[in-house]
């Protein structure tokens, strides 16, 4: 696993990163354009193991020239990490083992709730909004990285 500013250091132009929301059972997942200025929600998929998942995710990668990881790390609202950031960190461990691609964490805190909020500002009914929940926390949290690597 690397910083955020290692990564910055190690991208090359038109190449895309990943943004992931780690649930315990469903996993969103994000994807931003070549130029990294958006992150579109791109998919939720349930969580079966981590063998499926590595499986998915080098199709993605594959398939869409992904150059970086990013995975949003639920830290408590304290900034301190508790047991769901550790499940967390030990899955990024073994999806690194099984995958060559850069990996690194952005703060999560508060992202699920901040784009329920944003879609309903989008007029959309409450229970569209949870289905896409997942891969439009991803999207957030992507978003943000975005943001930081682009100032």
């Amino acid at each position: 696993m690397i910083t955020i500013d290692e990564l910055k250091v190690l991208l090359d132009n038109k190449s895309r990163l990943l943004g992931i929301d780690m649930g315990s059972k469903r996993i969103g997942i994000s994807i931003c354009d070549e130029n990294r200025k958006i992150a579109t929600p791109y998919k939720t998929v349930d969580y079966t193991g981590i063998k499926n998942f590595n499986s998915i995710l080098k199709e993605i990668i594959i398939e869409n020239n992904i150059k970086g990881i990013i995975f949003g790390l639920p830290l408590n609202m304290d900034g301190t990490e508790g047991p769901s950031a550790q499940s967390v960190k030990d899955k990024i461990h073994l999806i690194s083992k099984e995958l060559n691609i850069n990996v690194t964490v952005w703060d999560e805190r508060l992202s699920t709730v901040a784009s329920f909020n944003l879609s309903s500002q989008l007029d959309l009914n409450v229970s569209k909004r949870v289905k896409n929940i997942d891969q439009n926390s991803a999207a957030f949290i992507l978003q943000g990285v975005l943001d930081y690597l682009n100032k």
